[in-house]
Formats: structure tokens, sequence, C-alpha cells
């Protein structure tokens, strides 16, 4: 059996042809309980009140975007006011409240970065050593990382790399030499505390 249609267009012209039906064939239908003229007018009625829906709908769109246009003009003008009283109190917090603002926050100061974590040295050999280490959990944020040397036995560390991710090939290092490296997270507020060292033989 045929299924009564959902959307509008198919109902409104499954009806049509219902009434079509009714005023041709009367012979067989002659009792429908509802006659072809009483569901004409019905049609007629709900494409009235369809048409009627679609102004008020556009007549809603059109609102809403005069609402949305007033609405952007009255914004850019409180933005406006706001930046004048700003400036005209060099953003003194107290006397911004009176007008419900408050004064832009001074831009936070960049802290150094924390010591770098868990260095190791998993693969080396006959002048190189491959480093990887994992990046501090506290201090500021990390711009990169300074790796250094110094030979077992002595104080003196010197600058052999740099590092932007968190691992570093050094190659062309002093061969059957005992060494200890270690790496330093660095940003424009200073250098964090170094990493502990690794001992190796290359």
């Amino acid at each position: 059996m045929a299924k009564f249609p959902k959307a509008e267009p198919q109902v409104q012209s499954l009806i049509h042809e219902i009434i079509s039906g009714l005023e041709a064939h009367s012979d067989i239908f002659p009792n429908p309980p509802v006659n072809a003229k009483d569901l004409e007018k019905m049609l007629n009625t709900y494409v009235a009140s369809f048409e009627t829906a679609k102004d008020k709908q556009a007549e809603a769109s059109h609102a809403i975007d005069i609402k949305n246009e007033n609405l952007e003009a009255a914004v850019d003008a409180a933005k406006q006011i706001l930046r004048y009283a700003e400036n005209a109190t060099g953003s003194d917090d107290a006397k911004l409240k009176y007008l419900g603002w408050g004064g832009r926050r001074p831009a936070s100061a960049l802290e150094a970065p924390g010591q770098t974590r868990s260095l190791e040295a998993p693969r080396q050999g006959a002048g190189w050593i491959f480093l990887d280490w994992k990046a501090p959990n506290q201090g500021g944020k990390v711009a990169a990382y300074k790796v250094q040397r110094r030979e077992e036995g002595t104080q003196d560390w010197i600058d052999v790399g740099t590092a932007i991710e968190t691992e570093l090939t050094l190659s062309g290092q002093p061969s059957g030499k005992q060494f200890v490296f270690r790496v330093v997270a660095i940003n424009k507020a200073g250098e964090g505390e170094p990493s502990k060292g690794v001992l190796a033989v290359l």
C-alpha cells in the first residue's frame, strides 16, 4: 500500500489529485467523508497561511538583519568610547569602573625556562653522539636548547650545539676522550637550570 507523503509539496500535489478524482468519479466515490469542495477550501486555506508564513519569515529575517546592524553600530561606538576612556585616564581601573570597564592588563613578564629533564644518550659512535631529553615542566616557554660539553675532570663547559626540538645529533666531536654533556633551555628572559649531565666516551 502506498504511503502518505510527508513533504508539503507532495502532500499538496496529492490533495489536488484527490479533489480532481472525487469530482471526476463521483459514481465510484459517491459519499466521501469529506467532499471535494470542502477539501479544496481546506487546501486554499493552507496555501494562504503558507504564503503568510513566508512573508512573516522574510520580515523576521529582515528584522534580524536590521537588529544585527544596529548592534554592530552600538558595539563600535562603545569600543571607541572605551578606547578614549583608557587614553584619558591612563587605563586607571578605578576611573574606568565608572563605565563598567577595566584597564588593560599589563603584559606578563616572560620567565626564564625551568630545568631540562631526562637527558639521555641512547646512541653514540666514533666522534658523534645522539642526545634526547624532555622539556622543562616549569618556567617560561622554551625558545631553544643549548647543548654544552666539558671534558671529564674539568669544570669548563663549552657550547657545542643548539636545537629547537628535544633531540640533537652532535658530530665532529673529539674521539677517545670522556665527556660530560648537558642541555640548557633558553628564551629571551634567560637560561634555565642545566640538565643533569650524561657521561660518554666517543
